[in-house]
Formats: structure tokens, sequence, C-alpha cells
């Protein structure tokens, strides 16, 4: 592996398949205009968080820096769209995010911790996947720009995590979440979805 992936978030339990990476750089007009809504949807993330549990002054401040910079990437993304002449439109989502978030128990603090812990996982899947279209993206201005988003994904990764240990729980008991829920993610992306998405 090139450096692109040696820096991988070591939770995932299952690196990414060469299948798709195949699939993606096959297919790297649906990519963009998928990772267009996956950065839209991070952004919403962040912020319905923010709307339901408006108390916490540091999951606050966190989680807004990194809603601007979710939609500083969507902008991004929407120029590469127009560059190439891709309109913005609906596709439909993978199984991944409804099978992620129905993972998510309902009673707190146990609902803080585990929308926390999945965002992190979504973040960390987002780091690797990115790493690896950068690394195999035959266009040299498209692989470049999405290993400049590699270190925000990690980051954000990073700041669940934090939230996670600050508002939720101790260590251990954060850890074996995150364990727990790190094998169903990697569970749900064993099979390849027919339809090309970034998390797919």
């Amino acid at each position: 592996m090139s450096s692109s992936t040696d820096s991988k978030i070591n939770i995932l339990k299952r690196p990414t398949s060469f299948a798709w990476i195949e699939q993606a750089i096959a297919n790297l007009d649906t990519i963009l205009l998928d990772h267009s809504h996956c950065e839209r949807k991070a952004a919403g993330v962040a912020i319905n968080l923010m709307f339901r549990y408006p108390s916490y002054s540091k999951l606050i401040r966190q989680l807004t820096a990194i809603a601007k910079e979710e939609l500083e990437h969507f902008e991004q993304v929407n120029q590469w769209l127009e560059k190439r002449g891709i309109a913005l439109a609906p596709l439909n989502s993978p199984p991944y995010g409804a099978k992620l978030k129905a993972q998510i128990r309902h009673q707190e603090p146990d609902r803080l911790l585990d929308s926390l812990l999945i965002s992190a996982l979504i973040e960390a899947r987002s780091h690797e996947r990115l790493g690896l279209l950068g690394e195999y993206c035959p266009e040299p201005e498209l692989a470049k720009f999405y290993r400049s988003l590699m270190a925000s994904e990690a980051r954000h990764y990073g700041i669940y995590w934090v939230l996670a240990n600050n508002y939720c729980a101790h260590r251990e008991v954060v850890d074996r979440r995150l364990e727990e829920l790190a094998v169903i993610e990697s569970d749900i992306l064993s099979t390849l979805h027919p339809e090309p998405r970034i998390h797919s």
C-alpha cells in the first residue's frame, strides 16, 4: 500500500475491497454526485446533534466547526460536478447509513453515545475511501482533491470519538461499544452494493 492508506484509522475491522475500488473508478461521475450528498448529510448530522443537545457547550462548539467544514466540502464537490457537467440530482441511498442508524439505542445516554460513535465510524470509513480514490483515481487533479480531504475526515473521526468519551461513559464502555459497532459497520460493507456509492 502507498502512503495514502498507511495512515488508516485502526478501528475499521475490514479494509475496503478492491472490488469497490474498481467499481468506484469505473463510475467516477456517480461517485462524485454521491460524495456531494454525503457531505451535505454529514453537515446535517452535526446540526441535528446540536439541536438535540443544545446545552452541551463543547459538543456545540466542535460540531459547529464540523458542520461548517462539511458544507465547505459540499461546495467544493459541487464545483467538481459543475466542471464535469453533472447536474445535482437525487440518488438511491445504499443500505449502509440506514443499517448503522438502526443500531442507535433509544434511551439516553446510550442514544448520544451510539450517535457519536456511528458518526465517528462513518468518518473513519470516509477517510479510508477518499484515500483509496486519491491513490487509484486516474485523473491527477481529482485524485489530488480526494487526498486533500483525508485529514479532515480523520480529524472528524477523532472529534466524535473524544465527544463520546467526554459525555457518555467510562472509557472502557465507549471502547466496547465502538468495537461492537465497528464489527457491524464492516459486516454491512462485506457485500458490495450493486450501485456505486462512497459507502457501498
